[in-house]
């Protein structure tokens, strides 16, 4: 499945991420999709659900970021305009940022963080009045230790420096490039600190992370049946439909519509994703995608179950029998 399709607090990367979009004001979205365009309209549709009017824009290969611009421009117009990377999670918002792109409206205007390793990321050398000096794409050796995160705010002026740069030795048309462009033209390109939470959900370990921290703004809230042999504790979402029997779940957690948990224990930070069924067993801080089962089995921790997922334990067996897809990592217990 596409990276920006999946669930982070029972709610997809990307639907995160057009929610912030949606929260500064915009109502008109073109989503940059490829040769999976159907399973992300299938999780987003028009918009409307959100609030949004979301029109498809086909790229036929990745080639670049400044290349989707290229191919938006019949959209943008002259509009002034917002990029968001659709698998960035950014907690918090990007409100602030919205504000003084408007208030101030230079040419070019992202948010940047400290990291430790930049050299995987744009990276931005800021001056102390906030003016972008240099942006370099994934350098060798960077000289400075601020990378800008995937939203990107944009005058027209954007569209010139699109025109006028060529591929990167990657192949690709950078957007840094473009902005450096910006920069080197004398267009004003500012940048400044995102105080909030940000995460590339590049990895598994990116997205459990990003799980834990949007689970610990939970508001608590029971929508479904839970039994009185159950036990609830701390902030946790049973979502209408999702059954809760004989089982003791322990919050920052979230049961999906339609998930029945029979006899289990669902520890913090935890989201289970709808029309689930957990039986006899032990899990936290994991992530469990629709329609996976997962019977008589404890001790799982730090862990994303795909979906339709089966897992299950077996009596009298010494040793393991696993049918793994592709790309996958399995850890098992000596």
């Amino acid at each position: 499945m596409p990276k920006q399709l999946v669930p982070v607090a029972n709610k997809p990367v990307l639907v995160h991420c057009l929610e912030n979009i949606r929260d500064i004001g915009v109502t008109e979205v073109g989503l940059i999709v490829g040769d999976r365009r159907d399973q992300i309209e299938a999780a987003v549709g028009d918009g409307s659900g959100l609030g949004l009017r979301i029109t498809y824009i086909e790229q036929d290969a990745p080639r670049g970021l400044a290349h989707t611009v290229a191919i938006a421009r019949d959209f943008l117009g002259d509009d002034d305009f917002v990029m968001y990377l659709g698998d960035n999670v950014v907690v918090g918002g990007v409100a602030e940022a919205a504000a003084d792109f408007r208030a101030h409206r230079p040419a070019a205007s992202g948010m940047v963080v400290k990291v430790a390793d930049p050299s995987a990321f744009g990276v931005a050398e800021v001056g102390p009045d906030g003016r972008v000096e240099r942006l370099v794409e994934k350098p060798k050796e960077p000289r400075s230790d601020l990378i800008l995160i995937g939203v990107y705010f944009f005058t027209p002026a954007i569209h010139q420096a699109v025109a006028a740069i060529e591929p990167s030795t990657r192949g690709e048309l950078e957007i840094t490039d473009a902005i450096q462009w910006l920069v080197d033209s004398g267009a004003d390109v500012r940048a400044r600190d995102y105080g909030c939470y940000w995460k590339d959900t590049g990895r598994v370990e990116d997205i459990l992370e990003c799980n834990r921290e949007l689970l610990d703004g939970l508001t608590h809230e029971i929508a479904g049946e839970v039994d009185a042999a159950s036990v609830i504790s701390g902030p946790v979402v049973v979502e209408a439909g999702a059954r809760v029997v004989d089982s003791r779940v322990t919050g920052p957690a979230v049961i999906g519509a339609g998930t029945v948990l029979r006899g289990c224990a669902v520890r913090p930070y935890t989201a289970i994703g709808r029309d689930c069924v957990l039986t006899g067993t032990d899990i936290g801080d994991s992530i469990v995608l629709e329609g996976a089962s997962i019977d008589q089995v404890a001790g799982i921790q730090g862990s994303l179950v795909g979906r339709q997922a089966r897992i299950r334990s077996l009596e009298d067996q010494e040793r393991h029998r696993l049918i793994v897809g592709d790309d996958t990592l399995v850890e098992v217990a000596a």
